[in-house]
């Protein structure tokens, strides 16, 4: 039987699945952690590549890497990195983003030209960073990759020509998913000078080979998850982690002028808008240190209550909010008397969070071409009894919930499997989901939302944060 490697390059760790092309059953997974920080010297994931990865290519027919979405990899002519890379997460070119959406004529327009409202994770705000704060590093800059390209350039034995793929590039900002093109001249423009660029391969192109694997082009970790659970239109995907994400496939592209919604491009020639809130599972994680319970307790304690925790509401803005855009905000909570109970509380920090989520899937529906018509709910929170029993009434949608699984290395090893067996399609592999109850089976949940979306309207002017 074929086997094929996918491998999730990731901000903790690298994870790496040998998979039966066929079946999409794992035959053996392993797993290699990463340096801490925002700002990380793209070598360390070539070694945990080799740690975690190395063991199990030779047995690979074909190979393709899922890696974390914007971090910029600057690197020499000799192939060598200028500056550690900043990822993501790494706030530090927040003002960089701000003056570049105005440079593009406002928030519209910066969606309009790229898919996207450019942000600090963004790839784009990161060079302008470099441009203004590591000056002599970027005049040593020859190419920009994003982290996936990195190690898929690494694999091909290091080419002239490095490629990418159109999900993850839709992240970098620099490129427009409407067009399915570079823009070269942004990228100058923010850079203060022109850099090469990868050249965006087709979704299932052969870009190389690594003995006698074939190497697939790779993705973006949210494009790779979409393709391991086999999201169709109407499936949303809501994973609920350190950040909730939710994301669907659509088949043209959006932009979103508020930018809640990122209007990003997929791994098979469609497109996968995305909706991220910055609170989602340490929502949980400060309930359940307030009452002093684990989060067992916390989910028995939830489900005592009832709905609307009478009349308790958390507006869950803990650390900031992205989904809305409210990066100066913290929690509020609302309705408290003498009469609450702990069980209200717990109740009002499952529902907080499952509302916030709400607010991500109606913008989604908002802005794509395919309203959501069910919810596939993953993450390490979603194993939580009381978010599973509150879901389909508080999203609104029927539930499922996928079993347990590294859906981006799965994810990776689909598009090598696609690319390896050169089908029209990629592999049509099982993804086992227990449906959870209807909503229309559960408790209206339409005053739950009124106060929610009260509160939240009701505080939109405010500025909390120092």
């Amino acid at each position: 039987m074929p086997l094929v490697l996918g491998v999730d390059s990731s901000t903790q760790s690298t994870k790496a699945l040998l998979v039966d092309a066929d079946s999409g059953a794992v035959v053996e997974q392993r797993t290699a952690p990463h340096p801490e920080g925002t700002a990380v010297d793209p070598r360390r994931w070539l070694e945990a590549f080799e740690q975690a990865a190395g063991p199990l290519l030779g047995r690979a027919d074909a190979v393709a890497v899922g890696g974390q979405q914007h971090g910029s990899v600057v690197l020499d002519e000799a192939g060598e990195p200028v500056h550690d890379a900043l990822l993501w997460n790494d706030m530090r070119s927040s003002g960089a983003a701000a003056e570049l959406v105005e440079e593009l004529g406002g928030p519209q327009a910066s969606a309009d030209l790229t898919g996207s409202v450019l942000n600090a994770s963004i790839t784009l705000t990161k060079l302008r960073w470099m441009r203004d704060h590591a000056g002599d590093a970027l005049a040593r800059a020859h190419r920009v990759l994003l982290p996936h390209d990195y190690l898929t350039w690494h694999l091909a034995g290091r080419p002239d020509e490095a490629t990418t793929d159109r999900g993850d590039a839709s992240g970098t900002g620099y490129f427009s998913p409407a067009q399915d093109a570079w823009l070269p001249d942004l990228l100058e423009r923010a850079a203060g000078r022109g850099l090469v660029l990868p050249r965006v391969a087709e979704p299932a192109e052969v870009v190389g080979r690594h003995g006698d694997a074939v190497v697939a082009p790779g993705t973006g970790d949210n494009m790779a998850a979409a393709l391991g659970l086999g999201l169709r239109p109407g499936d949303a995907a809501v994973s609920i982690g350190t950040s909730g994400v939710v994301s669907m496939v659509a088949a043209s592209p959006s932009a979103d002028g508020t930018g809640m919604v990122a209007g990003f491009a997929d791994a098979t020639g469609r497109f996968l808008p995305l909706a991220c809130t910055v609170n989602a599972a340490r929502i949980l994680d400060v309930g359940a240190r307030l009452l002093g319970v684990d989060h067992a307790g916390l989910a028995e304690l939830a489900l005592g209550s009832v709905p609307g925790a009478h009349g308790l509401t958390l507006l869950p803005y803990l650390d900031g909010e992205r989904t809305p855009a409210r990066p100066d905000a913290v929690g509020t909570l609302h309705g408290l008397t003498s009469a609450t109970t702990r069980e209200d509380l717990a109740r009002a920090h499952v529902e907080g969070l499952l509302l916030s989520l709400a607010d991500a899937l109606a913008a989604m529906d908002a802005m794509s071409d395919a309203s959501p018509a069910r919810a596939l709910l993953i993450g390490g929170a979603a194993r939580n009894p009381a978010v599973r029993a509150l879901a389909p009434a508080v999203l609104g949608l029927p539930v499922a919930l996928p079993e347990p699984g590294e859906y981006v290395a799965l994810g990776a090893a689909r598009q090598a499997a696609w690319t390896l067996l050169g089908t029209e399609t990629p592999p049509d592999w099982p993804v086992p989901a227990t449906e959870l109850a209807d909503p229309a089976e559960g408790p209206d949940a339409t005053a739950l939302h009124a106060a929610y979306a009260e509160l939240r309207d009701r505080t939109a002017g405010w500025s909390t944060r120092s």
